[in-house]
């Protein structure tokens, strides 16, 4: 089953209790919808409850109050209306109280959890499984209304949980599974077989749990999850004027409304149970709501009376989700660190953190955006978050350690905690941050009343341990049953002459032989309880110091990668650091990283992803990312590069990048500009195949006499892509072509000799000299521009370069080099019979064929494989890239599989793929070209593959990897001789290109490409795709004129035409002619 889509949310609202947070959680909801978790058009609303005691009720109206008033402003009301409600999708998240195990509450708790396919890398909080929960799980399918969400429990939730919205109204709540043992301390739906909810257990009696079991045994929990339709919530938003429910919502404070404690599932969803009588109703108060006195339990029932008159004919009914589980966060210890960690796992889970030495983390055990430096030892079922940590450190089994910094981890040193939460706050004190520390046992129980415990022992144990006496931590008047942990004042926050430390609480685990000095020393400082410290809390900077961590950490990570030679994708990191404001950091790591690369292919990575970050800080503005990359400004850096000093070529580089950052426009050109010094290493890692060009020395033929190189094109049958640097050197490629002749014709050819002017006569075009365009060097200076693709006759005068003959950077002129050496000049002529962009590998066979006849003209031989490499050569001076199937395909005759291995100096080898006896011509007689008359843009597809290689996309490596398997498999196709496999092959083939480069395929191309689809094994575009040549493998042979038929039946195929194609079986040929004046 697919998927649902994810619910396009309207409003999100975040309510949380201190008013001094409203916007600091606003800001992470805005971070979350840079990283696409939340929807870009959604609004986003965060709420601080109107009184610190209104309940998750209170909290609910005063929430959809507050999206109805804004989206009424939006609509342009002056005054709130329900009906903005109507096509609305809501989504209201309640923080609820403190946590004992996170100064940011329930819902940023981070969990072990890793999304490797999110767009951004960042920690994962229970509020982000919530929002995912809710927007791709529970959402979907439901009409526009309002859904409320706690993020006290922890929620899974199957991809499609089977929720039927078929004629809903009313209200609906989600109940998932749990035992009646759980049940006992918890609440329960009671419902009838229609799904209809009859009553709401809170603790019930074994008797009403009994009542609400499953034929399993199992009993569906109140998950903290409600759904309210369109109507439902009118009918709720109206009570916001209603005394004494107006006093849940802010206007009613401002009003100076009495506040009334209001719970959502025990106060506003009850009333709606079908069992539940009016008078039981206003009888009862929910379980949040303490004992009260006489004034509030009046306002309560009053409140009640106005939700049974508003709400009661509303329907409510259950979603129960068999296969979805629910844990409430308590504030015990042992459940919290069970919910963190796996009890049966063998080893630790290590998220978003780098770990000097894995193998001291115990079995069970979690580490969740840290940085463990040395000896870090952790103990079974213990949890880190957040701490850098620098060996030696022990931490035993059962403990959790949150925030702890390197400064800290020394006062560890020597210590072996078990059983223990230490803990680093970030605190606001008389107007200055600080730091303060505290230290509870996992044993211990936060419950305000009752016997209590400190560090695992009871108090009088601990008080008889350590000196501290009962006045140490309470008033005198605090009755001796009200005397628990959260009221202790028990963590020092400010000292007469120092910061506290961790040491002012680890004293307290083994009280030492000191004359009390210690217990003086705490006694003297400033202490808060836990409740005080609350208080005090500086959330935006525990939020900041857990980023500026997880960033540390995945830098180094990052770098590692990089060095590593990884394939793992940076592009996440990036996107997380732009959003984040933390750029600069890695910026300066990936400079770092390029200046000290012995490894071009590193270097250049590393370039790559500083052109990525700046693209992404352009935030999609600033044009096209494909662009040139020659302003005079980033010449000195790119003249470093190419002398191959990278240290002052990456340092000049990052001097010239802080000039480019104030707008997206030059944001997104410097970006070009990074991906060009790419290509500057990407040039001289390929130039290493000129170990592999060498040439002999043969008789100079006379002047005058014609040196003639004919060659057939090329069809790529499997592999493309993965011959392209720097895939082919760091991947490793594999293709498989076919020499072709296109029509009976060898298209591709070049024609060279010497003449007696020393000169460089170049002519480019058609066979036949008067269509030819033609260009005279007499000087250096005239081929100057030997390395601008674009410039007339630039491969021409490459070939010159590379073959040898010339010498642009001689002192010597041009006249003078060619006289001394051959008596005079040359004149070379080439040609294509193919249309320019025609997928075929013309440039690059016809580089070789220039090559092949330059170097015979000049008394030389090079042999076929020598070629490849030249070319390969050849292409980087000229400055275009590419691979070397092209000249392998067209160089080499018949079938064959070119390879390279990954590593340089990069080397191509050919293995002929010896096909059974015929079967040659029954492929000519099957395979067909078909011209689309779409001319190809493959220089914008390269750059775009070049750019999602060095990201390391997944999908993107994988498809590479594929790329080369496929070619072995389709070679063994051919060893075979089946057609219908080879037509698999194709149509795989083609899939894969399309993968590499998203936009290869025209839609003129695919509408042919369908036509054509049920007369045809396979079919695939040539080269890399975007328009040139289409080959097809027919079912029937001698198939030309049928699909002739066929396209003309077919409207806006635009100009087409059909071709035949043979398999070549010469290759290059090389001869020589009788003398010819000169023309």
């Amino acid at each position: 089953m697919e998927q649902p889509k994810g619910v396009d949310w309207t409003v999100i609202i975040l309510t949380c209790q201190y008013k001094d947070c409203v916007q600091v959680f606003q800001k992470e909801l805005e971070v979350r919808q840079k990283r696409e978790q939340i929807p870009a058009g959604t609004l986003l609303l965060t709420v601080e409850d109107p009184e610190a005691h209104v309940g998750s009720g209170g909290a609910t109206l005063n929430a959809l109050l507050v999206a109805a008033e804004h989206l009424s402003a939006r609509a342009g009301f002056t005054v709130v209306t329900s009906d903005v409600l109507h096509s609305a999708r809501i989504l209201i998240l309640h923080m609820g109280r403190d946590f004992p195990f996170d100064d940011c509450g329930r819902a940023f708790t981070c969990l072990p959890v890793e999304r490797p396919q999110a767009p951004a890398e960042a920690v994962v909080c229970n509020l982000d499984c919530l929002l995912d929960a809710m927007t791709r799980r529970l959402g979907p399918g439901s009409p526009p209304g309002v859904w409320v969400c706690s993020t006290d429990m922890l929620l899974s939730v199957p991809p499609n949980p089977g929720i039927s919205w078929q004629g809903f109204r009313g209200a609906r709540v989600i109940g998932l599974p749990g035992s009646m043992a759980y049940a006992r301390r918890h609440g329960v739906y009671l419902s009838d077989p229609q799904g209809f909810v009859l009553d709401i257990y809170y603790r019930g009696t074994e008797a009403e749990i009994q009542r609400c079991a499953r034929p399993d045994g199992r009993v569906p929990l109140v998950s903290g999850i409600v759904f309210f339709s369109v109507e439902t919530a009118e009918r709720l938003l109206a009570t916001h004027v209603s005394p004494p429910l107006d006093a849940c919502t802010y206007m009613g404070l401002d009003s100076g409304a009495r506040p009334v404690q209001l719970s959502l599932f025990f106060d506003i969803v009850l009333c709606m149970a079908r069992n539940v009588s009016r008078e039981d109703f206003l009888a009862g108060r929910p379980p949040e709501m303490g004992r009260g006195d006489t004034g509030e339990v009046g306002q309560l029932q009053g409140a009640r009376a106005e939700l049974w008159r508003e709400l009661r004919d509303q329907p409510l009914t259950l979603a129960f989700v068999p296969d979805g589980s629910y844990t409430y966060m308590t504030s015990s210890a042992s459940q919290f660190l069970r919910s963190l960690t796996l009890p049966e796992a063998p080893t630790s889970q290590i998220v978003h953190s780098q770990v000097e030495e894995p193998r001291l983390l115990g079995a069970a055990s979690s580490v969740v955006s840290c940085l463990l430096e040395g000896p870090v030892q952790l103990g079974p079922g213990s949890v880190l978050q957040h701490c850098h940590l620098r060996g030696p450190v022990h931490i035993g089994a059962g403990c959790f350690l949150s925030g702890l910094d390197t400064t800290q981890a020394e006062a560890l040193h020597g210590l072996e905690l078990r059983d223990l939460v230490l803990r680093e706050h970030h605190v606001w004190l008389r107007g200055s941050p600080g730091r303060a520390f505290t230290l509870f046992g996992r044993l211990d129980s936060w419950e305000r009343q009752g016997t209590g415990t400190y560090l695992n022992m009871p108090w009088c144990e601990f008080f008889q341990k350590t000196g501290v006496r009962d006045w140490d931590l309470w008033d005198p008047d605090v009755p001796v049953a009200e005397r628990s942990l959260p009221s202790a004042r028990l963590f020092p926050v400010l000292h007469p002459s120092r910061a506290p430390g961790l040491r002012d609480l680890l004293w307290m685990l083994d009280p030492q032989e000191d004359g009390g000095e210690a217990l003086r020393a705490w006694r003297a400082a400033w202490r808060l309880s836990w409740e005080q410290l609350q208080l005090c809390v500086d959330r935006a900077a525990t939020l900041a110091a857990r980023r500026d961590l997880f960033f540390r950490q995945a830098l180094r990570k990052a770098q590692h990668v990089l060095e590593a030679r990884q394939d793992l994708s940076l592009r996440p990191l990036i996107l997380a650091a732009v959003h984040e404001g933390c750029a600069g950091p890695l910026l300066a790591m990936l400079d770092h990283v390029a200046a000290g690369a012995e490894d071009p292919g590193v270097a250049a990575r590393a370039l790559s992803c500083v052109a990525d970050v700046l693209g992404c800080m352009a935030e999609g503005c600033g044009g096209l990312r494909s662009g040139p990359a020659a302003n005079p400004e980033w010449m000195r850096p790119f003249s470093y590069l190419e002398a191959g000093d990278l240290p002052r070529g990456v340092e000049a580089l990052a001097r010239e990048r802080d000039k480019w950052l104030s707008r997206p426009a030059l944001l997104v050109r410097a970006a070009r500009h990074y991906e060009g010094a790419g290509q500057i290493l990407i040039r001289q890692a390929v130039m290493s195949a000129q170990h592999f060009v060498s040439t002999e020395r043969v008789e100079l033929p006379a002047p005058g006499q014609w040196v003639v190189a004919e060659c057939p094109a090329r069809v790529d049958f499997s592999g493309g892509w993965s011959d392209t640097p720097p895939l082919a050197y760091e991947l490793g490629g594999a293709v498989l072509g076919l020499a072709v002749r296109v029509d009976g014709r060898r298209p591709i050819g070049a024609r060279a000799r010497r003449i007696p002017e020393p000169e460089l006569w170049l002519a480019v075009g058609s066979q036949q000299d008067e269509m030819a365009v033609k260009i005279v060097c007499r000087c250096l200076n005239d081929l100057r521009d030997y390395c601008q693709p674009h410039a007339p006759g630039a491969l021409l005068k490459a070939a010159f370069i590379c073959a040898g003959i010339v010498h642009v950077r001689s002192e010597l002129p041009l006249s003078e080099q060619l006289l001394r050496t051959f008596g005079g000049g040359f004149e070379l002529h080439t040609w294509s019979e193919l249309p320019h962009g025609s997928g075929l590998g013309t440039s690059s066979i016809l580089a070789g064929a220039a090559l092949a006849a330059l170097q015979r003209a000049a008394g030389r031989v090079v042999g076929t494989e020598a070629l490849i490499h030249a070319v390969l050569h050849l292409e980087q001076v000229l400055t275009t890239g590419g691979g070397w199937q092209d000249q392998v395909g067209g160089l080499m005759p018949g079938i064959k599989v070119g390879r390279s291995r990954a590593q340089l100096p990069l080397k191509v080898e050919v293995e002929k793929i010896t096909v059974p006896e015929g079967f040659v011509q029954r492929l000519n007689d099957h395979l067909l070209l078909v011209y689309t008359g779409k001319t190809r843009l493959a220089r914008n597809l390269l750059q775009d593959v070049l750019r999602s290689w060095y990201a390391r996309l997944p999908a993107v490596v994988q498809n590479a990897h594929s790329l080369v398997r496929q070619t072995e498999e389709c070679a063994e196709a051919f060893r075979q001789g089946s057609l219908p496999l080879l037509g698999q092959c194709l149509t795989l083939y083609w899939e894969q290109k399309k993968r590499m480069a998203p936009g290869c395929e025209p839609l003129a191309v695919r509408r042919m490409m369908d036509v054509l689809a049920p007369h045809v094994h396979g079919q695939s575009l040539a080269g890399a795709g975007g328009g040139g040549f289409l080959y097809l493998l027919t079912k029937e042979p001698q198939q030309k004129v049928a699909l002739e038929a066929v396209l003309a039946k077919t409207e806006g195929l635009g100009n087409y035409s059909v071709h035949l194609v043979e398999v070549d079986t010469q290759g290059l040929s090389l001869q020589l002619l009788g003398r010819e004046v000169s023309t």
